[in-house]
C-alpha cells in the first residue's frame, strides 16, 4: 500500500568533537598470544590522555584514540615497550614494516622450531627408551639446556615482563612449565642420591621440557603462517597499485616517478595495460579502462576528457593523460583498504567477551596447576611429590588461551577478506556478526532498485504538433538551459540529432513545476500538469490518458506546450535494476520483510513495487521519515538493515542495525553505512547476509572447540582418570594438544575462504 508522508526534513545532529581527538592504527610487534593482546591493550588504555584502544591479535594492529595535546605515538611506543612488545608508529610504508617484521619473525620461529626438534629428538629416544643407559641423565640435561633457555628464552623474558606489571600470558605459562620441569630434573640429576635414600627412583622430565618448546614453536610456526593468509585479501587490493608512475612535466616529457612522489595536480602518463596509479581527471586522450575492482561491472568504461579515473583500475586501449586529484591515502582504493584494515581489525561483540576471559584465563590457570599439586602433595601417596609436580606442569602446558583468542579475530579477518573479494567491503566486525539476523530490509527506490539514471523512454507528439523539427529543436534548447535532472535525459535523448536550437529571447525556471522560454515571439513550457495549469493551456482527454498509463509504468510525465496546446508528452523513467527482482525474491525466500521508501510520487513507486515484487511501500516521504520508519520496524523487535546511496538516506542508514551502502553514492552515504557493496548488484545483498552466516556459525564452532579442549584437556592434565584407571598425561602429549588446538582453529577459519556465497 502507499502512503505519503507528512514529515520534514531535520538536519541530523553532528556529534561535538575536538580537533585535537584522533584515531590512529599501529603495528604490534613481538605478541604471542591472544592475552598478550589484551596486555597491550590494557597498557595502551591506562595512558593519559587515550580515550579509547583496542588490540588484535589475528592481524597483530592495534587502533588508538587519543588527544594529541596529551600523547604522542613515542608515549604510546614506550608504553608498550615496558611490557616487551613494540609498536610501528612510523607512518611511512607501515604496513611493509609490518610484513617485514611478520616475515622476520616468522623465520626466527622456523630456526627455533628446527632446532629444538634437531635437539630435542634424542632426548626423546634416550628418555622413552635408552632411561637406564650410563650418563643418560646428564645427556638430556646437556641437550635439553639450550631448548629450554636459549631457544625458548623469550618465553622467560617476555614472562618476565608481564610479572613487573602483574600480568600474566600464554609465556607465563609455559616458562612455568618448562622451568619447574628442568629445575626439578635437574636436581635429580644432580642429587639423585636424595631420592635414593628414600627409596624412591630419580624421576627425570627433560624430554617434556625440550618437546613443550618444540612442539609450541612448531605450533606457533603454523599459526603465523595460517594468520598470514587471512590477510590475503589486503593484499591482493594493495598489489592493484603500481609502484612508480610517469610523471609528464610542462614541455611533455616524461619520467618514472615513485608513486609516493606525486602530488595533486600532477600530469601522469598511462599507457595501454598500465595500472591508474592515483585517481584523477582525464586531460588528453581516450580509452576504456576496467573498472571491475571499483563497481563490479566486467565490460570496459569508456574514458574521454574530464572522465575521472581510479586508482587500481586497468586501461585496455590507448594512451591518455590525467590530471592528479587525490593521492595517497586519499584515493577511492585507500579508502577500500583502509576499510577493509579497519573491519578485521575490529572485534565482534562476542569477541569482547572473549577477551574478558583470556584476559582471566592464564591467571585461573595457574591457580588450577597450584590446587593440582596441592591435591597430590595431600592425596598422592608414595610418590606424592612426583605425581604433584608432573601434573602441574601438564596443566600449564596444556591450557590454551591462544585457541580462545584466535576463535573470533581469525573467522572475522576471513570473513571481511571474503566480502572483499565478492566486492562487498565491511567496516566493522559488529555489522558481520549482526548482518545474519536481519528479519526486515528497508531499500531506497533511485540508484538501489533502479539504476539512479533517467533516460526518456517515450516522446509522443500530438497531433496539433504541426512543425515538428522547430519545435523539437526549441525543446532542445530551453532543456539545455535548464539544471533540472530530468532536463539532462531529454537533452541526451535528442542530441544526437542533427538539430540547431533557436535563440532564446527569455528563459525562466519555476521551482516545483518546469520552465518556460520564448523563441521567435513564442512562449513554449516545459513541465508537469501544474505549470500547465498557471498557464491555462488545457489537456485534453487523450493525452490525459496517455498520460496516465505511462503514470502507472512507472515512467514520469512531463509535457511540452506552446502556442496555447500541448505539443508533446515525454515519458522519463529510472530503469529497473536487471538483478533487482531476483535479489528481492532471494531476501523473501530467507523470511525477510522488504520495504521500499522513496520521496518519488506514489504512481511511480507503485509501479516499480509491482514489478519487482515489493507489497510495502511509501512514497514521497522525507529523509527523516525513512529514520523514522526504521526506528518503528525496530522498536516491534526487527534487526533493520537499511540500503541506500544518497545523502537523503544517510539518517536511516545511522539508524538502522546494519546499513548498506551502495558504492556508486555519495561520499556520505558510504560513510555513514557499515558495509558498502562496490558493485551496483542488488544481489550483493543476499551474498552478505550468507557471508555473515557462514562467518558467525564458523566464529561458533571455533569457540566451542576452544573452550571444550579447555574444559576437558585441564582435568585430564591435573589427573582426574588416575584413581580409575592409573592414567597420567605427559607434558609432552600435552605440548603438542595445545599446539594443535590454535593451529585447528586458525585452520577452521580458512575454510570460510573456499565457502561459496
Amino acid at each position: 500500500m502507499s502512503t505519503t508522508a507528512s514529515t520534514h526534513y531535520k538536519k541530523p545532529k553532528v556529534a561535538n568533537s575536538s580537533a585535537a581527538i584522533i584515531k590512529e592504527s599501529y603495528p604490534v610487534l613481538e605478541m604471542t598470544c591472544a592475552a598478550c593482546a589484551v596486555s597491550v591493550e590494557s597498557m595502551l588504555k591506562s595512558v593519559e590522555g587515550v580515550r579509547n584502544a583496542g588490540v588484535n591479535f589475528a592481524n597483530q594492529t592495534a587502533w588508538v584514540e587519543y588527544d594529541q595535546a596529551m600523547v604522542s605515538p613515542d608515549t604510546l611506543r614506550s608504553t608498550i615497550r615496558s611490557i616487551g612488545y613494540d609498536l610501528v608508529i612510523e607512518k611511512e610504508n607501515q604496513e611493509e614494516v609490518r610484513e617485514e617484521a611478520q616475515k622476520r619473525h616468522y623465520r626466527l620461529i622456523r630456526q627455533r622450531t628446527i632446532l629444538a626438534s634437531i635437539l630435542s629428538l634424542p632426548i626423546v629416544i634416550i628418555g622413552m627408551f635408552f632411561m637406564n643407559m650410563p650418563y643418560g641423565n646428564w645427556i638430556m640435561m646437556i641437550l635439553a639446556t639450550p631448548v629450554v633457555f636459549v631457544l625458548g628464552r623469550s618465553f622467560f623474558i617476555n614472562a618476565w615482563k608481564q610479572a613487573k606489571h602483574r600480568k600474566a600470558n600464554m609465556d607465563t605459562l609455559v616458562a612455568l612449565s618448562t622451568g619447574i620441569a628442568w629445575l626439578f630434573s635437574a636436581f635429580n640429576t644432580v642429587y639423585a642420591q636424595f631420592w635414593h635414600q628414600r627409596g624412591l627412583h630419580a624421576h627425570v622430565y627433560f624430554e617434556a621440557a625440550a618437546v613443550v618448546i618444540a612442539f609450541i614453536s612448531l605450533g606457533k610456526l603454523l599459526e603465523e603462517k595460517a594468520k598470514s593468509n587471512t590477510s590475503s585479501a589486503i593484499k591482493k587490493l594493495i598489489g592493484l597499485q603500481p609502484k612508480t608512475v610517469l610523471l609528464v612535466d610542462a614541455t611533455g616529457n616524461t619520467t618514472e616517478t615513485a608513486i609516493a612522489q606525486v602530488r595533486t595536480g600532477d600530469v601522469i602518463l598511462v599507457k595501454p595495460g598500465d595500472k591508474i596509479p592515483v585517481d584523477g581527471t582525464l586531460v588528453y586522450g581516450d580509452s576504456y579502462v576496467d573498472e571491475s575492482m571499483i563497481t563490479g561491472e566486467p565490460v570496459p568504461v569508456a574514458k574521454k576528457e574530464n572522465d575521472l579515473v581510479y586508482a587500481g583500475t586497468i586501461n585496455q586501449k590507448g594512451s591518455f593523460r590525467f590530471k592528479a586529484d587525490k593521492v595517497g591515502a586519499d584515493t577511492l582504493l585507500a579508502q577500500i583498504i583502509k576499510m577493509v584494515q579497519e573491519a578485521q581489525g575490529s572485534k565482534a561483540p562476542v569477541q569482547k567477551l572473549v577477551d574478558k576471559i583470556a584476559g582471566i584465563f592464564v591467571p585461573v590457570v595457574i591457580g588450577i596447576a597450584v590446587l593440582t599439586f596441592a591435591a597430590w602433595m595431600i592425596l598422592g601417596g608414595d610418590n606424592a611429590f612426583t605425581h604433584a609436580l608432573i601434573t602441574s606442569v601438564t596443566v600449564l602446558v596444556i591450557a590454551c588461551p591462544c585457541a580462545l583468542g584466535l576463535a573470533t579475530p581469525t573467522a572475522i579477518m576471513v570473513g571481511v577478506g571474503k566480502g572483499a573479494e565478492n566486492n562487498i567491503l565491511i567496516k566493522d566486525a559488529e555489522s558481520l556478526e549482526l548482518a545474519h539476523k536481519v528479519n526486515a530490509i528497508i531499500l531506497d527506490k533511485t540508484g538501489t532498485i533502479t539504476e539512479g539514471r533517467p533516460v526518456v523512454t517515450d516522446l509522443v507528439w500530438n497531433a496539433h504538433s504541426e512543425n515538428r523539427a522547430l519545435h523539437q529543436s526549441i525543446l532542445l534548447g530551453l532543456e539545455h538551459h535548464s539544471e533540472h535532472p530530468l532536463a539532462e535525459a531529454v537533452v541526451n535523448y535528442l542530441q544526437n540529432s542533427t538539430l540547431n536550437p533557436p535563440r532564446l529571447q527569455f528563459f525562466e525556471s519555476i521551482t516545483g513545476k518546469g520552465i518556460t522560454g520564448e523563441a521567435e515571439g513564442i512562449t513554449y513550457l516545459v513541465g508537469n500538469s501544474k505549470l500547465l495549469n498557471d498557464f491555462n493551456i488545457p489537456i485534453d482527454q487523450q493525452v490525459e490518458a496517455k498520460a496516465a498509463a505511462l503514470q502507472e509504468d512507472a515512467r514520469t510525465v512531463i509535457y511540452f506546450a506552446g502556442e496555447g496546446k500541448v505539443l508533446a508528452t515525454i515519458a522519463i523513467a529510472d530503469k529497473i535494476k536487471e538483478s533487482s527482482k531476483a535479489a528481492i525474491e532471494a531476501l523473501q525466500r530467507r523470511g525477510i520483510e522488504v520495504h521500499m521508501l522513496t520521496g518519488d510520487n506514489a504512481h511511480t513507486a507503485a509501479a516499480v513495487a509491482r514489478k519487482v515484487g515489493i507489497k510495502s511501500y511509501h512514497a514521497e516521504v522525507m529523509p527523516s521519515f525513512k529514520a523514522d520508519f526504521a526506528k518503528q520496524l525496530q522498536s516491534q523487535g526487527k534487526v533493520v538493515a537499511m540500503v541506500g546511496d544518497g545523502i537523503n538516506d544517510s539518517q536511516a542508514l545511522a539508524q538502522a542495525d546494519v546499513s548498506v551502502a551502495m558504492g556508486k553514492g555519495s561520499d556520505i552515504a558510504m560513510d555513514v553505512a557499515k558495509m558498502t557493496l562496490i558493485t551496483s548488484d542488488l544481489n550483493s545483498i543476499p551474498k552478505a547476509l550468507n557471508l555473515s552466516h557462514k562467518t558467525v556459525r564458523t566464529i561458533k564452532q571455533n569457540l566451542f572447540w576452544a573452550f571444550i579442549y579447555n574444559i576437558i584437556g585441564i582435568p585430564i592434565a591435573a589427573g582426574v582418570l588416575f584413581p580409575f584407571n592409573g592414567f597420567l598425561l605427559d607434558p609432552m602429549i600435552a605440548g603438542a594438544a595445545m599446539a594443535l588446538s590454535s593451529v585447528s582453529v586458525v585452520s577452521n577459519s580458512l575454510r570460510l575462504k573456499a565457502a561459496r556465497i
